[in-house]
């Protein structure tokens, strides 16, 4: 954080959405220092002062998106009563998140993550963390479905089923980054909800 008794002389939620932006975009190895001093119209030493090292501003562009553009699908899992709407509901959200015309076509969750150098293994990790969080999220609706009495416990593998619709969610925003239509990814939500009758042995 800011030094005390120095004034800042930049808007702190500004210059943290304007390195969302850029983290988006290009990625947590593709972003450089100077591409961010450029977006965030502020230079090195106010970044590092304020916000800490390049990963530290990394995590809290994350916690950013997590709050915003990251929240419709999880909030879509506590929105609907039943357990199969539910799911179908996070993986349409999923889908208006990926494709939505002022923002790149993926999930920054899946796609910004660093795939190379030895030091941005904790990036990694944590990115992979978040991602686990997303599958315990849709496990434990799971879980309520079978405590409210939707889901028999002895039919269902909630394990199975929730890595199932992770792996939905994952790979439609591939499929978006690719450049598959909105049509095309509502057809992929629509066969993945087929599947849930034998998925969860329910009529």
């Amino acid at each position: 954080m800011a030094s005390r008794g120095r004034p800042l002389t930049f808007n702190p939620d500004t210059a943290l959405q304007q390195a969302l932006e850029v983290f988006w975009e290009r990625g947590y190895e593709g972003t450089s220092l100077s591409d961010l001093t450029r977006a965030m119209g502020i230079a090195s030493a106010s970044i590092y002062s304020y916000f800490g090292s390049k990963e530290s501003l990394f995590r809290q562009v994350m916690d950013r998106y997590g709050a915003t553009a990251g929240a419709p699908p999880r909030n879509a899992l506590d929105e609907h009563s039943a357990v199969r709407e539910a799911i179908h509901a996070m993986l349409r959200a999923t889908v208006d998140q990926i494709t939505r015309s002022d923002a790149p076509h993926y999930c920054m969750l899946i796609l910004a993550a660093p795939t190379g150098a030895i030091e941005n293994e904790p990036i990694r990790e944590f990115l992979a963390d978040i991602r686990r969080s997303q599958f315990m999220a849709i496990r434990d609706r799971l879980q309520r479905g079978i405590d409210e009495g939707e889901l028999t416990a002895s039919g269902v593998d909630i394990d199975a089923v929730a890595r199932f619709y992770a792996t939905i969610v994952q790979g439609l925003s591939i499929q978006a980054r690719d450049g598959a239509t909105r049509a095309e990814l509502e057809d992929v939500v629509t066969g993945a909800m087929t599947g849930w009758p034998a998925l969860t042995r329910t009529p």
